[in-house]
């Protein structure tokens, strides 16, 4: 019996409990980002993917490949707590540690957590079908460092 790949049950999972939500969208959450987003480092393939909004969240999902090296996953979520939307991030499927929305406009958004070691923000920008992510914060010595993540929409 042939299986499905593991992503794809995974997609297919998001996909029907968002299809499934009968709650609207609250306000402030970036629609925008829905989609299939890659990048590429050299050998290095980043993708995410985001659902739009339903049921009074998103959820996404990343993974880097590399040759050679175990690939890195994260499971992540925009949700509104205590009324704000509130980026959820969960690393390796760790608990998740949160970062509220503390800035944004038509599209882009940046969320915050200063109490985080690295990053204490992560902030989205798109531009039409290119989506650029920078997580920032002090480093190990204190200096502010900012790591950016350039996608383009994946050809699916």
């Amino acid at each position: 019996m042939r299986r499905a790949p593991k992503l794809s049950l995974f997609v297919l999972l998001f996909a029907t409990v968002v299809s499934n939500a009968k709650d609207a969208a609250p306000a402030g959450l970036p629609e925008w980002m829905g989609g299939h987003w890659c990048s590429r480092n050299g050998a290095e393939q980043i993708e995410e993917y985001w659902l739009t909004a339903a049921g009074g969240l998103m959820m996404g999902m990343s993974r880097t490949v590399a040759p050679g090296h175990e690939t890195q996953f994260e499971y992540m979520r925009i949700e509104p707590v205590d009324g704000v939307p509130t980026f959820l991030a969960q690393p390796g499927g760790r608990a998740a540690t949160a970062f509220k929305r503390t800035d944004g406009g038509s599209e882009w958004v940046r969320f915050e957590n200063l109490a985080h070691d690295f990053p204490q923000r992560i902030e989205y920008r798109r531009n039409g079908d290119a989506l650029r992510v920078e997580i920032a914060g002090p480093g190990r010595d204190g200096a502010e460092r900012r790591i950016p993540f350039e996608f383009k929409r994946c050809g699916d």
